[in-house]
């Protein structure tokens, strides 16, 4: 019996979500499960307004998945380095502008760097096969560490960093997809929206007016499903 049950927990693929506490992170996590994958989630507070809602969100989906291990990473050395209006108190969280072009200032310098290296080093350490991101096509717009070149990049910094006999997958699922697509899906797989956070500001209620919030209202608007989370104002934002 436990020499059956060595050989089935050694077959068994297992992947690394990075758990924002978001829609894109949980339904990266929520495809993941679909695919047959153990979970691993890895959750990070870098001193961002809204990391305590953050962390209770990540830690539900950690229960909903049934994971494997969830790890909490304290990372606030982001915070300290600062330039970002999400950790930097001096500075404005901006409200939406969903046709600009420019890096806004909810940019955390090179912040998916540091969190991919903590997630391969888990994943190694926990003999996992793939390392999942939530990062979308509307994120690289705005973000340079979410383009999908720096994931190619990075891959190829997984491959030469790691032991030889270590085979870990980057996965950005949704890197070509809009943020309609993913609420789209995760209605389809189930996900728990009213379990999710992706307001900059504030912890209850969403603002609805900045980045985050403009960009989660119009997915859901745009399938024609109420975002399902509390809101202090509703704009409009469908295309």
């Amino acid at each position: 019996m436990s020499d059956e049950s060595t050989e089935v927990r050694t077959t068994e693929k297992r992947a690394v979500v990075l758990a924002s506490g978001g829609m894109d992170s949980a339904t990266a996590a929520y495809l993941a499960a679909e695919e047959g994958y153990e979970l691993y989630l890895l959750h990070t507070s870098y001193g961002q307004e809204t990391e305590n809602r953050e962390y209770e969100c990540a830690r539900r989906l950690a229960d909903e998945l049934d994971a494997a291990d969830f790890l909490h990473v304290e990372t606030g050395h982001l915070a300290q380095i600062g330039n970002s209006s999400l950790t930097d108190d001096e500075m404005a969280v901006e409200d939406a502008d969903l046709d600009s072009e420019e890096v806004p200032t909810s940019y955390v310098p090179f912040r998916n760097a540091n969190l991919l290296a903590m997630a391969t080093s888990y994943a190694e350490a926990n003999d996992c096969e793939a390392v999942f991101i939530g990062a979308h096509s509307e994120d690289f717009s705005g973000y340079p560490d979410c383009r999908p070149a720096f994931f190619d990049a990075f891959q190829q910094v997984v491959d030469t960093g790691t032991k030889d006999d270590t085979d870990v997958d980057l996965r950005a699922p949704f890197v070509e997809w809009s943020k309609t697509d993913i609420a789209e899906r995760g209605t389809e797989l189930g996900v728990p929206y009213e379990h999710t956070w992706s307001c900059y500001r504030a912890e209850s209620p969403a603002c609805g007016t900045c980045d985050a919030c403009a960009f989660r209202l119009q997915a859901f608007q745009n399938i024609d499903v109420r975002d399902p989370i509390e809101y202090e104002e509703r704009p409009e934002y469908a295309d």
